[in-house]
């Protein structure tokens, strides 16, 4: 036995593989195709990211993982394509040697703009500000087309980034959110092992910096992707990266602005009012001040949920006047653990309030 071996405490195995075969292709969204696969004998929904594994077609046999999916899984509830075997993509071409999805069988070379052979090295590597840019910071990927929605209702013109992080999808193909949101953004940028924003990043410092200085963001929204990850514990969430953000920002000269998760209809009390993400990322996380904008009326109602949080911050109370109907009007439809807009009223407007109030700091 070789020195320092030791079996797996994951047993046998923690995917399940299955064989499949594609009945017929569905909707398509920026890098992703939604599939009817046929697997054992029944009809199964999938999806295939192109860029990993080429053109998915009707009749293509396919090496399916349908672990997300035998779990019913909400957000992630699909079989996802690992292989078309039959019909291999051509080989890679082009520049670059940043690895993402490090180790796994799908890891990807692609090329990151703060890298020697991007045509933006020499600005990230000279760039040591992001010049007070406004940085929303947020738990979910739900919030993300809220806080858009507050930013266009305050200042249409405003041009906004959104660097993904990794701490729940991976593939930023996955967000039908971020496909459908593509006129109202100047560009995307996946940091850390997230990837297939319009430029990639080692970092959520040097994602930043690339939306300032390369896609010339006056507003960049931070937040993880679709999925995200919770235990019912303080600190076991994905959503902790908001409060590391802070700090990314803060380090870069930026102007943080935490966007709270509020909730009114959560049935689980950790997540009423203030929910305990907010209170631990901004309270505890976040090192650096933020300023953590609050809609007007909502906050009397919170005022106990919020004390923790002034210590350091600066509770910013916010007009709410015309952001319902920028809410309506969004071309996403809104959703945050599978409810809509009126059925979480309080969670949209406190998103789009930090919208908002980082549009008014331009």
């Amino acid at each position: 036995m070789a020195r320092g071996w030791a079996p797996s405490p994951y047993g046998v195995a923690v995917i399940r593989w299955r064989s499949g075969t594609i009945l017929s292709v569905g909707r398509r969204w920026a890098g992703a195709a939604e599939l009817q696969v046929d697997i054992d004998g029944e009809s199964a929904r999938a999806l295939a990211y192109p860029a990993l594994v080429g053109e998915p077609e009707a009749g293509d046999s396919v090496l399916l993982n349908t672990t997300a999916l035998a779990m019913g899984l909400g957000t992630g509830g699909y079989a996802l394509v690992i292989a078309i075997p039959g019909r291999l993509p051509a080989d890679p071409r082009g520049p670059g040697h940043v690895v993402k999805a490090r180790y796994t069988p799908h890891q990807a070379i692609v090329l990151g703009v703060d890298e020697q052979d991007s045509p933006h090295h020499a600005t990230i590597a000279a760039a040591d500000s992001i010049e007070a840019m406004p940085v929303v910071t947020a738990d979910l990927h739900s919030a993300l087309p809220a806080i858009v929605a507050g930013i266009q209702a305050t200042r249409p013109s405003t041009r906004i980034a959104y660097v993904m992080t990794d701490g729940a999808a991976l593939p930023i193909w996955f967000s039908r959110t971020v496909s459908d949101l593509a006129p109202a953004l100047c560009g995307t940028v996946t940091a850390g092992q997230a990837l297939g924003g319009d430029l990639e990043a080692v970092t959520v410092h040097t994602a930043l910096l690339a939306a300032r200085h390369v896609l010339d963001a006056e507003i960049t929204v931070v937040c993880q992707g679709p999925g995200n990850v919770g235990t019912g514990t303080p600190w076991g969430f994905s959503g902790v990266a908001a409060g590391e953000a802070v700090n990314a920002a803060a380090a870069l000269g930026g102007r943080a602005v935490g966007s709270l998760r509020i909730s009114g209809a959560d049935p689980r009390p950790r997540h009423q009012g203030v929910s305990h993400h907010s209170l631990t990322a901004y309270g505890r996380v976040a090192l650096a001040a933020a300023d953590l904008p609050v809609p007007a009326e909502l906050a009397a109602g919170l005022s106990d949920d919020l004390t923790p949080l002034a210590h350091l911050h600066r509770i910013v109370e916010v007009p709410t006047d015309g952001l319902d109907a920028a809410l309506r009007d969004s071309p996403v439809r809104l959703s945050t653990m599978g409810r809509g807009l009126d059925e979480d009223h309080d969670y949209f407007l406190a998103s789009a309030a930090a919208g908002r109030h980082a549009a008014t700091l331009l």
